[in-house]
């Protein structure tokens, strides 16, 4: 895995980016404004409000993020940096054909609709937790709700592909669900793991060690280590994953992420804002559960702690990033349609 090279800095933005870049609204506004719509059709006692954020009841302690409908917003913007900062693919494995596809801890089923429409002759299946995927799907998709970290219900041998992604906050026993995704893959089909670092980097020094955004994610980690579900992944870490588990011809793709529109290079410009846009709400998704349930905050100081994360971000005088990684490995044997 090569190293990344440093991320060269717009010193001349332009006025009209300075005065209006991240002024979709205040933080706490649109928080607000967003809680308050219906995110689901079915009754709201199927699910748990605590602390201004609605979550599903079966698996809080499994993953603290929220399942309103402001998360799930997040979550296709999230899919859309995610999809850039890959150069607009889906996916790195070197697929050929693939038939039967499987989308683990699928959130919204952005992923597993875009990837179904990319190979029209493949049968789909996405799973998660929650039952937020829309009903209007490509007709050879389809969305299930389980846990991934329970026995799959699927064949052995079953998919060409399956893919993972976004999903350390989640998982306690990454030995079992990479098992279990070898044991359904056909023999010579791939899987993939893609996560982000859960860590902040700056190569200029212009993030001092008491910047808020870097102390958010310091002590996002340690809540998360806490749970047993360690948040600062590397990629050395997804192919340990894979192959331990048998999986050969292991590759792993790095890349920064920047906060902000402070890149000079126009691709991660547009990256970078988007970024921001995520982190409207993405720290008070990620922060609010663990900072009240496991480190013991009251709403307020955990609300304070993931604004002025978000204020630190915006700041184009401070050069942050974080790394996106994509791990894939190969299940030995024939490769049939695969």
């Amino acid at each position: 895995m090569a190293d990344t090279p440093t991320l060269e800095v717009d010193i001349n933005p332009s006025l009209e980016e300075e005065e209006g870049a991240y002024e979709s609204s205040s933080y706490g506004s649109y928080q607000q404004s967003a809680m308050s719509t219906g995110a689901f059709s079915g009754s709201f006692n199927e699910y748990l409000w605590e602390n201004g954020r609605q979550y599903n009841p079966r698996g809080i302690d499994k993953n603290p993020l929220p399942v309103d409908e402001t998360e799930q917003k997040r979550l296709d913007i999230h899919h859309e940096i995610m999809t850039e900062l890959l150069g607009g693919e889906l996916y790195k494995a070197p697929l050929k054909n693939p038939r039967h596809i499987l989308d683990v801890g699928t959130g919204t089923g952005i992923w597993a609709m875009e990837i179904a429409d990319t190979f029209p002759e493949a049968e789909v299946i996405g799973f998660d937790l929650s039952p937020i995927q829309p009903s209007q799907t490509p007709p050879n998709c389809r969305f299930e709700v389980d846990d991934a970290e329970k026995d799959w219900m699927y064949r052995p041998d079953s998919f060409d592909f399956v893919h993972l992604r976004n999903l350390a906050q989640a998982i306690t026993d990454w030995p079992k669900v990479i098992s279990q995704a070898y044991r359904v893959t056909k023999p010579g089909g791939y899987v993939e793991l893609a996560e982000n670092g859960g860590m902040i980097y700056c190569d200029d020094g212009t993030m001092s060690h008491d910047n808020p955004a870097k102390l958010f994610y310091e002590t996002l980690r340690d809540a998360m280590e806490k749970t047993g579900r360690p948040s600062h992944i590397l990629g050395s870490t997804l192919s340990e994953y894979l192959e331990n588990s048998g999986f050969v011809d292991v590759q792993v793709t790095k890349v920064k992420m920047p906060f902000g529109s402070w890149p000079k290079e126009p691709r991660l410009k547009k990256i970078g804002r988007m970024a921001v846009l995520g982190c409207l709400t993405g720290f008070n998704a990620y922060g609010l559960a663990v900072f009240t349930r496991v480190l013991g905050m009251n709403k307020e100081q955990a609300e304070r702690q993931c604004q002025e994360a978000f204020s630190a971000i915006t700041d184009r005088n401070t050069h942050m990033y974080s790394y996106y990684y994509v791990a894939h490995g190969r299940k030995p044997g024939r490769v049939d349609e695969a």
